[in-house]
Formats: structure tokens, sequence, C-alpha cells
């Protein structure tokens, strides 16, 4: 075969066979430097009839490093950066030489203590860490209400994740998503239309407090959050872009140094939580209106995040808390109000009342009883459902379906169904 070799040959893959290093051929004579190649008779492979050629390929020549050079590749190879040739070499080198394997030892010892790469963006929530710590040791004069907490971290939150964004960020395209009836809906629009639908919808409790309506004095007519948005998007010349973030942030601060000069006791004593606040077809107290602004904030910014593909962490536990336990406040009457849309099973008539247990699990969960039946007792445990925090938050957004729902469930599968598309159906612009 071609593969054959002849007295005298040189093997360039063999160290013994070289000219000029002292190897022997097989029958012990010196080789001179300028061996030939002894070529493979013409006849062998005719001979070997239908016979394909030797297609395998010869492993690599060894690398023959002086020492110098293998000891300066010892950072690389503690790395891992060497390439697969020169890992052998220094391996090998390191058997036979106890100076640079005890060189060798120290340095994988030293990159074990080297940590991964930080991000150098700050942490969304050290404001809120940093003011916490301050506030500790020296509390505000007038502290910002409780209830009122989980607005003000959420659109610190989303201003730092904003503050960097470039003019191609601003204009990347975002999906709404939400429910109406038993479908999901959605609404196309960019970061910058985002940031605008969320000071058209912060302006109703804008307006509650007295404050300055985004969308101007003809605004006060009673539009809910979906019309007051398409409002605002129309009544802009261009597109929205990056010069939203200004009067949207404006606006958020507002709020906040209002609510606590209204609401300065942070256990609401004073009943100053309790301003109605009008979303158009309903109501809320100003306490739960702003969670649901703390809420529908984190959501969004969440939106933003994944149309720029960055990651966005929820809400620290004692606000996500307060924002499940309004949502559960409000399943009764989104059941009530389904029912009245025929897409619920109607009320039973029971002397107990039935009641669904809603345990939300996780950091920031709980358990609710939600009543089924418009009576006025609730006694009459007759379902278990169990979801994880966020899941539960993501389904009242309206960013999965009931279907989907990762939840666990017990009992009457016909109340769970319609308390959980009750659930879908808080979502909206």
């Amino acid at each position: 075969m071609s593969g054959a070799q002849g007295p005298g040959r040189f093997d360039p893959y063999d160290p013994d066979s070289r000219g000029g290093r002292g190897g022997t051929g097989p029958e012990g004579g010196q080789h001179s430097e300028s061996a030939p190649r002894i070529p493979t008779p013409r006849s062998s492979v005719e001979d070997t009839a239908g016979a394909l050629p030797d297609t395998r390929v010869a492993p690599p020549m060894p690398l023959i490093l002086e020492h110098r050079v293998l000891k300066s590749l010892l950072g690389a190879w503690a790395l891992a950066a060497c390439s697969p040739e020169e890992t052998t070499a220094v391996e090998d080198h390191l058997g036979h030489c106890g100076s640079c394997a005890e060189e060798a030892l120290r340095l994988r010892d030293a990159v074990g203590l080297l940590h991964a790469e930080d991000s150098l963006d700050l942490d969304p929530l050290l404001r809120s860490r940093v003011l916490e710590s301050c506030l500790g040791r020296r509390p505000a004069r007038i502290p910002v209400p409780a209830w009122a907490a989980p607005y003000d971290a959420e659109a610190a939150r989303l201003d730092a994740l904003l503050k960097d964004f470039g003019d191609g960020e601003w204009h990347a395209p975002v999906r709404l998503r939400w429910y109406e009836g038993e479908e999901q809906v959605s609404r196309r629009t960019t970061v910058a239309g985002v940031i605008a639908h969320l000071t058209s919808v912060d302006g109703l409790v804008a307006r509650a407090l007295g404050l300055d309506d985004p969308l101007g004095v003809p605004a006060r007519d009673g539009r809910g959050p979906t019309a007051r948005t398409e409002a605002y998007w129309q009544a802009s010349h261009f597109p929205p872009t990056r010069a939203v973030r200004t009067p949207w942030r404006e606006q958020s601060h507002a709020l906040i140094r209002t609510v606590s000069f209204t609401g300065s006791d942070p256990s609401d004593t004073d009943g100053s939580g309790q301003l109605p606040v009008s979303y158009g077809d309903f109501e809320l107290a100003l306490r739960d209106a702003m969670i649901d602004r703390a809420f529908e904030c984190w959501i969004h910014a969440g939106d933003i995040a994944d149309a720029v593909d960055y990651p966005y962490e929820p809400p620290p536990p004692r606000h996500l808390n307060r924002m499940i336990d309004l949502a559960a406040r409000m399943l009764p009457a989104s059941l009530a109000e389904r029912r009245r849309a025929g897409l619920a099973a109607p009320a039973r008539a029971s002397a107990s009342g039935r009641t669904l247990r809603l345990e939300v699990e996780g950091a920031g969960g709980g358990e609710w009883l939600i009543a089924l039946d418009d009576t006025g007792s609730a006694s009459e445990q007759v379902a278990h459902v169990a979801l994880d925090g966020v899941e539960f938050c993501r389904l009242a957004a309206g960013h999965v379906s009931p279907d989907e729902a990762a939840a666990g469930q017990v009992g009457d599968r016909e109340a769970i169904r319609d308390v959980l598309s009750a659930t879908a159906a808080l979502s909206r612009m």
C-alpha cells in the first residue's frame, strides 16, 4: 500500500527518523540530513483492483518548544486559552518539570478566584435600597404612603431602563396584549408609544388629584384608558419619540409628591387613600389606583425589555403582594361582569355561598377566598387553584390565556374556568 516504508525512508511524523538528530534506520545506519523519500512503487496501487486510496489523516506533529516558551504559555493554559497543540505540549512538559508544575498549580488556583463578568448597568433597585437605608436612619418628614411605594419603585426601574436607549430602541416594535371577552387582542406600537400610553392613563390619577391632565381640559369627559391612549397617540403630529420620556417622568414625580402630601399617614387612617379615581366605566380608590398604575408600569416595562432583548426582574415581594391582592379583590366584580355578558355560568342560589380558594405561590404570594355567588355569606369552598405569583400576574395582564396558565386545579371545573377567565378579563390596554 501507499503507506509502506522502505529501508532508509524519512518519515516526517517519526522523530527518530529525522536527519541530523542521531536517529537510526531499520538497518542501524545513520540517516543523512538529505535523506530522500522513497516513492511508493506505481505497481503497488495498480495491482490492487478496485481498492480505494487510503484517506486517513495522519495525527498532527507534536510541538517541540523550548522551556522558556512553555513557561510563558502557563498563564494561557490555566485560562484554557491555548490551542490543542499548545495544551498537549504544556501538559507533557509539566510531567517532568517540577518548577513549571508548581507554577501551573498556583495559576490554576488563581483562576478559580476570578469572577464572571458583571454588567456595567446599575441595579435598578439600588435607588430604592439607598432610600430605604437613608430613611431608616432619618425618617422623611413627609413619607411616601405604603400604597404609593410600588408605583414609585416601578416608575424608577422603568426610567433606569429607558435612560440609555438610543433612537433605534425607542422605535423598537412592541405588541400590547389584553383580553376582550373570550379573545386575546393586541395592538402594535413602539417603545415610545408604550410610554405615551402610560402617560395618558396615569393622567386619570393626575386628574383625580387636581393635577394637569396630559390630554388637556377637553379630556375631562370620562373616557377610559383605551380611548385616552388612542386620543393621545392621534394628537401627536409625528410618531412618539424619546421626547415622551420627560413628560411621563415629570408626571410620575408629581403624582408621588401629591399623594405624599395627600396621604401623609402611611396607615391611611385619615381616609385620604379612598379618593375615587374614575377609569371611565368603573372607579378605584386612590390607594388601589396607585397599585394598579404600579402593576401596569411593571408589565409594560417587561414588554419594552422583551422588545430590546433585555432581562427584567419582577417587583420585590412586598410590592408584588399588593398587586396580587388588588387583582384578587377585583375578581368578584370581574366575574359578575362576565355573567352579565353571558360569558360565565350563572350564580347559584345557596344559603352558604360558594367560594374558590386562590393560592398564589412564591415570593409575594398568599391565599384568598373568591366569592362565586352574590350572597351575603361565602363559606362553601368548591374549588382550589394554585398558581405562581408571576404567572398569576401574567394572566391578569392578558399575557397568557386561561387555558395555558400553569395552575394546579382541584374541585369544580366550571368554577375554576370562570375564575381564571375573570382574571384574564382584568387586563386592558
